[in-house]
């Protein structure tokens, strides 16, 4: 195949994984791996759960497992059990793990200054540049989209995030008993799906589309982080929706939006939805918009 881009991805990680280190076993110098370094710095200064680490570097329980107890062989760390619940295990740095841990931040600071000492400044700037667009975009690549429960924990946390965000953005805040309703009921198969994005493991968006006619979906609830705003997760969570609709038998999208919404508009406008005359009577909207869409996967 012509400009086929597999064999430049796999040579990027190839030349990345030489890069960092990641086949020494004295990573920076200091006598662990880089797996064990990264358990490290995932624990931090404030500690953090064995099962939000599990998930944020995707790793098998068994294989972390290991690391934490080479760790704690080491004195770098301690696991401890929350009183509240029993059935967890938080991780917490030693006095001496957390001395490790400021000691490779110097060091990975004189790593990142020797990979830029001997580029112009000009080229200093390419690949800082270079190397935040490539971290964008892995971000978009690596993040998960699923149709989930509207009641479940993550779905729950992401809209706490909305409605605390539409409260704090709006001119006059935001009640989400004074707006359109959009029910648990009403977003899930067969009358409409919540969607959740996640990026290693943890909530980063979701959304929702809801039956509102014959053929007429709603598009409710879209939310992403600041996180990860601007990486096009917006734009895969929408799709991700007229894909479900389509499915759910819909094939004219509508929804509104409030004036102070500039990114949700522009995000709207760019993926083919027309402002059309209002056709609800939702406190908060100031734009209504529409869009025509195909069978499943057309």
């Amino acid at each position: 195949m012509l400009n086929d881009p597999i064999p430049k991805v796999r040579s990027f990680y190839r030349a990345l994984t030489l890069r960092v280190g990641v086949f020494t076993d004295s990573f920076l110098g200091r006598g662990r791996t880089l797996a064990q370094s990264r358990v490290l710095f995932e624990i931090g200064r404030e500690g953090a759960d064995v099962r939000e680490i599990r998930a944020r570097l995707d790793l098998d329980s068994g294989y972390l497992s290991r690391l934490l107890r080479s760790l704690e062989r080491h004195r770098l760390i301690k696991i401890t059990t929350p009183e509240s619940d029993l059935r967890s295990r938080r991780a917490l740095l030693t006095r001496t793990g957390l001395a490790e841990l400021e000691q490779l931040d110097r060091l990975g600071d004189r790593f990142a200054e020797r990979t830029l000492d001997p580029l112009s400044e000009d080229e200093r700037a390419r690949l800082v540049a270079a190397m935040s667009e490539v971290a964008k975009l892995l971000d978009l690549s690596f993040t998960a989209i699923a149709v989930e429960d509207p009641e479940g924990p993550d779905a729950k946390w992401c809209l706490a995030q909305y409605f605390a965000e539409l409260d704090e953005r709006f001119d006059d805040g935001f009640d989400a008993l004074k707006s359109i309703p959009a029910d648990a009921g009403e977003l899930r198969p067969p009358r409409g799906a919540f969607l959740v994005a996640r990026l290693d493991g943890r909530p980063v968006g979701c959304g929702a589309v809801k039956e509102a006619g014959k053929g007429i979906g709603s598009i409710k609830r879209m939310w992403v982080s600041q996180e990860v705003r601007g990486t096009g997760v917006g734009r895969r969570l929408l799709l991700a929706l007229e894909n479900e609709a389509s499915g759910l038998g819909m094939r004219l999208l509508r929804l509104e939006t409030n004036r102070n919404l500039h990114e949700a508009q522009a995000l709207y406008r760019r993926n083919g939805y027309k402002e059309v005359a209002a056709f609800n009577d939702d406190r908060y909207a100031d734009h209504w918009f529409e869009k025509r869409i195909g069978r499943a996967g057309a």
